[in-house]
């Protein structure tokens, strides 16, 4: 493939890095004609955006995408920590916080392991997207609180819903987006509430104790942040799982949680994500005026050199890296510890059936999707 022309091309290309490369040393921070946006690519200027205050996550003007707008889906989207700014935003996301906290990653990866030997055994073999995408949202649920048997209809659903999260989600992916949350939150409601037979466990107790200590009144929003557990883990584990799938390729398996770090460094699964100014922001010589967007290109910093010394090598046990793959500020997302459990879950059941890596493509294509790496495989 020709070398990219945007950083959103680069998402999918076989190598993007030294497209990244140059990117970090000849144009740190600049316009970009083509996406019409400010695109940060070193860590300087990363780190800066992610924790600008007159930085949105959402266009101020359309907080919620006017497609989902009077449905399920918008509610849920205009009520996650992930998608909203502001002082509520922060007191909600301390709740989510706390409750994330109480989550075990040991706990995470045991189940991650046993979903991926029931993935084997009935399927008799590996079938790599099943266990990229099904297993982690099982993993989720059943940390959820959900009965087992409703494991399989939850990852399903959320698989529909992340559909509306991208700009580009059209009406037919809206729809089915606004189904599948009206059905996630009658799932997960009952556990939150104490509604259901039995009483709250897992992450959902857990919000709901959050909650009581900070004296969050609304369960709503406790709602639509259970659902955004189960949709945050989607894109971006599955991408983690297949991108850590190719590095075994070239790598020992070893430790297999520091292998997924590294992946996560190295070979981000979610490549970019997006700020709009509300108010004019400088960085340096530029200005970024209100309702300009600025790309902020999170696998381009994670490889550069000011961030992480001999930044191309994979290495495992680098000392003290830089990740930005996460984010960073009030919108760092708190989940790194449980996707790299369940990854490695995966990773260490899929080796002790004797998973050969050398079978996978030496150059997979890419899923056609505007900031999350996932290989086809």
């Amino acid at each position: 493939m020709q070398t990219p022309t945007n950083p959103v091309e680069a998402v999918r290309h076989p190598d993007p890095y030294p497209y990244y490369a140059r990117l970090t040393e000849e144009r740190p921070f600049g316009w970009d004609e083509q996406l019409q946006a400010w695109v940060a690519a070193d860590a300087a200027s990363v780190t800066a955006a992610l924790s600008a205050a007159e930085l949105r996550v959402r266009p101020p003007a359309e907080p919620v995408p006017t497609g989902l707008l009077g449905t399920a889906a918008g509610e849920v989207f205009g009520d996650l920590v992930r998608m909203t700014d502001g002082p509520d935003q922060q007191r909600l996301k301390q709740v989510v916080l706390d409750a994330l906290g109480e989550a075990e990653p040991a706990e995470a990866g045991k189940l991650a392991a046993e979903r991926t030997r029931q993935s084997l055994e009935r399927a008799g073999g590996p079938v790599v997207e099943e266990l990229m995408f099904q297993v982690p949202a099982r993993v989720v649920a059943a940390l959820c609180g959900l009965d087992a048997g409703l494991e399989p209809e939850a990852a399903r659903l959320v698989g529909d819903f992340v559909q509306c999260i991208p700009a580009g989600a059209t009406a037919e992916q809206q729809r089915a987006a606004a189904e599948a949350a009206a059905r996630l939150r009658e799932l997960l409601g009952p556990g939150l509430t104490g509604a259901g037979p039995t009483e709250p466990t897992g992450l959902l107790a857990a919000l709901v104790r959050a909650a009581g200590r900070r004296d969050w009144p609304r369960t709503a929003p406790l709602l639509a942040n259970a659902v955004g557990f189960l949709s945050q883990t989607y894109d971006a584990t599955a991408g983690l799982i297949g991108n850590a799938l190719l590095a075994l390729r070239e790598q020992p398996p070893g430790d297999l949680a520091a292998l997924a770090r590294e992946v996560a460094r190295h070979d981000a699964p979610i490549q970019n994500t997006r700020r709009f100014a509300a108010e004019p922001w400088r960085f340096g010589a530029a200005t970024v005026q209100p309702g300009q967007a600025v790309l902020v290109v999170l696998a381009a910093a994670n490889r550069d050199p000011a961030a992480n010394p001999d930044p191309h090598a994979f290495d495992p046990g680098r000392p003290a890296p830089r990740c930005f793959t996460f984010g960073a500020g009030p919108h760092r997302c708190p989940g790194a510890d449980l996707a790299v459990a369940v990854t490695a879950g995966v990773l260490d059941e899929l080796l002790a059936h004797g998973f050969d890596a050398d079978a996978l493509p030496v150059r997979p294509r890419y899923r056609a999707l505007a900031n999350a790496r996932i290989p086809l495989l």
